[in-house]
């Protein structure tokens, strides 16, 4: 049995925290010990990965603030645990994973990077200071994943110099994201709308990257274009759009959900899902959830977005909220049935390259090639 020990930032709602929740439920536990240690708090996930038999330990890091506990602590789970494989996810797990991994018994490490492209402007020196470092540290995993091609490119340019890279998209559940009809009537029944309203949504939460001043840009001019519109904001910390929305007209059109647990029930409600990011943007898992919903999507065109919507979709240039309506108007005219055909093929490409099952493989043949090299080495 090959056991690892992950390392994450936190256990909160996010792209990286979900992925790794979908990767243990699935990984073959006659094969797989693993263990979850988070940097900061427990997180509303740590409960149903116990549930699952991970056991979770956290290091109770406050964010932004230098914590000199932290070290020790996670030497000594090391040294308890004792694991073949110490996998990081996010640059801060990253930075102190590979600090204990040289203290506490030299397990085999391995990165996990999420994003490309960022505007590092945005984010607070202590970030950039840690992204210097990881790039001087570069060659001690054994490999680095990276969940985009853009990505790779990105961490190569900052000056990552891996041993080995494994590129691993994300994997989505063709059992929870699904068509439903009856989330499309549901949702708009629940807003008062007639059961015909076109609704184009985002889930993202408040962040510079996720770009919602675009998304609100474009949607007071295609709500100009056609008034039968509807449009869907939820995520950490939307409800703080409210004077936006309300400067530009928009506050029947536009329903601010803030944080929902449900995205599986509302994604289906869609008529097209929109992920308006700037930068920073992986591998978006909100977009492969949508067209795992037979959704069409619109996206900019930042880290492997693209590549994921392929020819099942739309692609517009980043920060450009004419170009972005257009693209909603050209979906929005389109002949009813054409449009369910894009979201079926939306749907048949997850089912073809990003099935979760096949993603799990990938991450399993990568740990046993690193386990095993550690055999080989002894």
């Amino acid at each position: 049995m090959i056991s690892v020990l992950h390392v994450i930032t936190d256990l909160e709602i996010g792209g990286a925290e979900m992925m790794l929740a979908k990767l243990l439920r699935r990984m073959d536990p006659s094969r797989y010990k693993n263990h979850v240690v988070s940097l900061t708090g427990r997180g509303p996930l740590a409960e149903s990965l116990e549930s699952i038999g991970v056991p979770v330990h956290s290091l109770d890091m406050t964010r932004s603030r230098p914590d000199f506990l932290a070290l020790p602590k996670l030497v000594r789970l090391l040294k308890a645990i004792h694991p073949a494989i110490l996998q990081t996810w996010l640059y801060h797990a990253d930075l102190l994973g590979t600090a204990a991994a040289v203290v506490g018994g030299r397990p085999r490490l391995v990165w996990n990077l999420r994003c490309s492209d960022m505007d590092l402007s945005h984010y607070p020196l202590m970030t950039r200071l840690t992204l210097r470092a990881l790039s001087l540290c570069s060659r001690m995993p054994q490999s680095i994943i990276v969940n985009s091609h853009v990505g790779q490119r990105f961490h190569q340019r900052l000056g990552y110099r891996a041993r080995r890279w494994d590129i691993i998209p994300n994997g989505f559940d063709l059992g929870e994201f699904r068509p439903d009809q009856d989330a499309y009537v549901r949702l708009r029944d629940a807003f008062g709308l007639p059961h015909d309203t076109i609704m184009i949504g985002m889930v993202a939460r408040l962040d510079p990257m996720k770009d919602h001043a675009t998304f609100l840009s474009a949607a007071h001019k295609v709500a100009a274009a056609d008034g039968n519109m509807a449009f869907l904001l939820a995520g950490k910390g939307v409800e703080s759009l409210a004077s936006e929305v309300e400067r530009l007209g928009l506050m029947r059109q536009v329903h601010l959900l803030g944080f929902r647990g449900d995205v599986a029930r509302l994604l289906p409600a869609l008529d097209i899902f929109s992920l308006t990011s700037a930068f920073g943007e992986g591998f978006p898992n909100v977009v492969g959830e949508a067209m795992a919903c037979g959704v069409p999507c619109v996206v900019t065109d930042v880290g492997d977005a693209a590549f994921l919507v392929g020819d099942a979709g739309k692609v517009v240039p980043p920060g450009n909220p004419e170009l972005l309506a257009q693209a909603w108007l050209e979906l929005i005219n389109m002949d009813h049935e054409k449009r369910v055909r894009l979201g079926v093929a939306a749907r048949e490409r997850i089912r073809t390259h990003f099935d979760l099952a096949s993603v799990v493989t990938r991450y399993e043949r990568c740990y046993e090639e690193i386990a095993a090299e550690k055999s080989a080495g002894r």
